[in-house]
């Protein structure tokens, strides 16, 4: 096993078109992290770090900033703004004749709709500075400010938030993945062992045996995640002309079992985390209605709670149905499929193949969407049983460090199998 682990990785450095990729990844990380440690103004960080510490809440939220808010840094909004814009124009396409339109126009339309989510994107940041501003004002983190210093902040905060969404298409265009996801990878992985050291520093002598009924679970939990990201439905597909000439080599349409891969998730935790951050700063309201419906809205969120895990249950599985749909079209399957002469045995061409590949795409969808939904509370049910809440969120990130981890192993293995048949074409 280790053996081939190192053969893959030397493949990949002898490449030079996949080497100068991770090369660009390399630098385009350490420049994102360089940043990230750039303060801004205002901050006292005793109190900052002693909010992080009391909140598993705004720690999870640190790691899906790429580890850039607990430090307050000029990238303290991290990526957080562009997913929402994101969603929002995701959502839009469905309903917005002209977006839909654009969505089915291939690589000119996803450019079209991505320079629309980047410009969402600022009045989204915009937002969200104001509204982290007045949430740490409020615990007394930041001291308050005057308004040019206010306005200085947020452009501050608005400019790291698109110097990180610049970074993460660079990757995306030069280097190894998605460059979003790459980033909250990367953010997790630095994280990683400061939520380890906080975790040890909590365990108990009696805590052993629940420590190692969970290492066990996330052994297995990190098995399936595997299994059911590499599993594959193959369809058989026949071709016109070598039915003629009498070549009865089979050929199959490969559907994935989550197609959506870590996206979903990260959509999920944005959304979920969204009513305990609106309880906390309504909270420091002095109307009494307002604090008292805050104080109900922070506790029906509370990371181990069940109306918490059961909203992030159905949004992954709402989510990976939603970008299944938009990532795999069947109209334009089926089209491709006719023009070159290719059919499902026993379906008809046209519309009923189309049929055939939405009923056969949503029973793996539904298999891939609850799998991916249990596996992202189920860490949560896990450290609810052994009294550890850290390990909530060491959960969530193995589940998009390993999806992330494979997602780049199957881009350079793609590239890899795409060099040796140019070779061969030589």
């Amino acid at each position: 096993m280790i053996g081939e682990i190192l053969t893959f990785f030397s493949k990949s450095f002898k490449t030079p078109s996949i080497r100068k990729k991770i090369v660009i990844t390399a630098l385009a990380l350490i420049v994102f992290r360089l940043v990230a440690h750039i303060p801004a103004a205002g901050i006292d960080r005793t109190s900052l770090q002693a909010l992080f510490l009391s909140s598993p809440l705004l720690s999870l939220l640190d790691i899906f900033s790429g580890g850039t808010l607990a430090n307050f840094s000029i990238m303290a909004l991290g990526l957080t703004p562009y997913i929402n814009a994101s969603i929002i124009l995701q959502l839009l396409t469905i309903v917005v004749p002209k977006l839909e339109e654009l969505s089915k126009e291939g690589e000119y339309g996803q450019e079209k709709i991505n320079q629309y989510t980047r410009i969402l994107t600022v009045p989204f940041a915009v937002f969200q500075s104001i509204g982290m501003y007045l949430l740490l004002t409020s615990q007394k983190v930041i001291t308050v400010l005057s308004p040019l210093s206010i306005v200085a902040l947020v452009a501050t905060m608005t400019a790291g938030t698109m110097l990180s969404i610049w970074i993460g298409e660079l990757i995306t265009e030069y280097g190894v993945g998605n460059g979003v996801s790459f980033l909250i990878f990367a953010g997790i992985v630095a994280r990683l062992p400061i939520s380890l050291t906080r975790t040890l520093t909590t365990i108990r002598a009696e805590d052993i045996l629940y420590i190692g009924i969970f290492l066990l679970a996330a052994i297995v939990v990190i098995g399936l995640i595997v299994y059911v990201n590499e599993a594959i439905r193959q369809i058989p597909i026949q071709y016109a002309r070598r039915a003629i000439q009498g070549a009865q080599q089979g050929s199959y349409l490969p559907l994935r079992v989550n197609q959506a891969g870590v996206i979903p998730i990260i959509f999920a935790v944005s959304l979920v985390l969204m009513p305990s951050l609106i309880s906390q700063f309504l909270g420091s309201v002095d109307n009494e209605k307002i604090s008292r419906f805050a104080v109900g809205l922070g506790s029906a969120f509370q990371p181990n709670s069940v109306f918490y895990n059961a909203t992030y249950f159905m949004l992954v599985v709402g989510f990976t149905y939603f970008y299944t749909s938009v990532v795999f079209n069947p109209e334009r399957i089926s089209e491709n499929l006719q023009k070159n002469g290719g059919f499902i045995p026993g379906i008809r061409p046209g519309s009923a193949t189309i049929a055939y590949l939405k009923y056969v795409l949503n029973r793996i969808t539904a298999a891939g969407a609850v799998f991916l939904g249990f596996i992202a509370v189920l860490p949560a049910l896990i450290s609810t049983a052994v009294g550890i809440p850290d390990l909530v969120i060491g959960g969530t990130g193995i589940l998009i460090v390993v999806a992330v981890i494979l997602e780049i192993t199957r881009n350079i293995e793609a590239q890899l199998v795409m060099r040796k048949y140019e070779t061969l074409l030589r």
